[in-house]
């Protein structure tokens, strides 16, 4: 857990979920004492079927230390690696989940897929979707939503004062990009997102939603623009984008399946709730047999 403050500037404080390398974040007007908690896990095991809430108490415990309230749970897109801890967030802090406004498209893809004809694929059950360009007050701090699609066609990063929230978009600049190969993904479109972003000031901070520590470094999750326009070792200095895309698909088809892919996204699909009980009080998730 790091935590950054600076005088006018979001505090952002990172948690670190171990066993789907993926990074959480507690963003803050430290002054106001109000935060947005952006792309929460719920710990799920697989194995034994079994959610739970340890990672999700471990940032509450934070908010709660500080005397934050939580005004948003924002996700910057449908994770295919990890259950989305949104509804312990909801439910705890009354705090409205969020994502772009192209979530339909993703719904619509995975409905056909799970077999799921009269789920929605109009955004619901989120509370809130988000436009290119929108934004939102956290305290004293302006967010901006900016539509970055590629890894998926609904993806958005968040613009809070100084620090960028992009998601799966780019990884620290030692390990690259997202792929593209999942239903609806383009790797030219992530490449113009990630242009997108390299327009904003050198300076600006750069958060990464996962990190899978290369070559055995120490876990870390922010840069800048500047570092990985500089540095990112697909996007960086020297890239274009017809090259990037043939690499990106080339590397892509050599990639398996995100081991929690099929359970996770008909949760996260859904604002994170889990699937509604059947007759006898129990959940089931699907998992379409031959279809990947």
């Amino acid at each position: 857990m790091i935590s950054e403050t600076s005088s006018g500037l979001p505090e952002v404080t990172g948690f670190f979920h171990e066993p789907t390398n993926t990074v959480s974040y507690v963003v803050a007007d430290a002054a106001a004492r109000r935060c947005a908690v952006i792309d929460p896990v719920l710990d799920y095991d697989g194995a034994s079927g079994r959610t739970s809430d340890g990672f999700s108490e471990a940032m509450a415990d934070f908010i709660d230390d500080m005397g934050y309230g939580v005004d948003w749970v924002l996700e910057t897109h449908v994770h295919a690696d990890h259950l989305a801890g949104d509804r312990f967030f909801a439910e705890r802090y009354g705090a409205p989940v969020c994502i772009g406004d192209q979530v339909g498209l993703v719904q619509e893809t995975f409905n056909r897929i799970y077999n799921l004809a009269d789920a929605p694929t109009d955004g619901t059950p989120f509370d809130r979707l988000f436009a290119d360009g929108e934004t939102f007050d956290l305290g004293g701090l302006q967010g901006e939503v900016l539509f970055t699609p590629g890894h998926t066609p609904a993806c958005v990063t968040y613009k809070i004062g100084d620090a960028l929230f992009v998601g799966d978009l780019c990884f620290m600049p030692d390990y690259g990009t997202a792929r593209c190969d999942f239903p609806g993904g383009d790797a030219g479109q992530l490449y113009r997102s990630i242009q997108k972003l390299f327009d904003l000031p050198r300076g600006t901070r750069f958060f990464t939603c996962h990190d899978y520590a290369p070559n055995g470094r120490a876990v870390a999750w922010e840069s800048t623009v500047g570092e990985q326009q500089k540095s990112n070792i697909q996007v960086g200095e020297g890239s274009d984008e017809a090259a990037f895309a043939k690499a990106r698909r080339k590397r892509d088809a050599t990639l398996g399946m995100p081991a929690l892919i099929l359970p996770a996204i008909q949760v996260n699909m859904r604002a994170g709730y889990l699937p509604e009980p059947e007759e006898n009080g129990k959940p089931y998730l699907k998992i379409p047999l031959n279809r990947f």
